[in-house]
């Protein structure tokens, strides 16, 4: 369930939510969205993020996220990296997963947020022909 959509700012200084959080119960397994390299395991003020480096300059990072896996450590798709742990702030449910995703810096020399949810394979889309009588 998504609580809380993506809201890239027009500038990098201006508040926005660079990331969405996913409501899940707290010890729920945490997956890897790609085949990556674990680049941190660890806290960051107070809180335990995972983030991943993936081919193509993706980074994505997870949070609150009890990691069980350690930095240079390879995953693949869909493999556990840890465990969803609570207490986000904000969060509607038990709690919620801040999923985020961006790409290596770019000319300006900044990293470019993106939606991580454009980063899930769904079934395509089929839409049946629509019958006149």
């Amino acid at each position: 369930m998504v609580s809380r959509r993506f809201d890239n700012p027009e500038h990098d200084w201006l508040p926005g939510h660079r990331g969405v959080d996913l409501g899940a119960a707290p010890g729920s397994p945490v997956l890897a969205a790609g085949d990556g390299i674990v680049i941190f395991a660890g806290t960051v003020a107070g809180k335990p993020v995972v983030s991943l480096r993936h081919d193509g300059g993706l980074r994505t990072t997870y949070e609150p996220v009890e990691p069980g896996v350690t930095a240079g450590a390879r995953v693949t798709r869909g493999s556990p990296i840890g465990t969803l742990a609570g207490g986000h702030e904000g969060c509607p449910a038990l709690a919620c997963l801040h999923w985020g995703a961006r790409r290596d810096p770019t000319i300006r020399n900044r990293p470019q947020y993106i939606d991580p949810l454009g980063l899930l394979r769904l079934a395509p889309l089929r839409l049946k022909p629509l019958v006149t009588p």
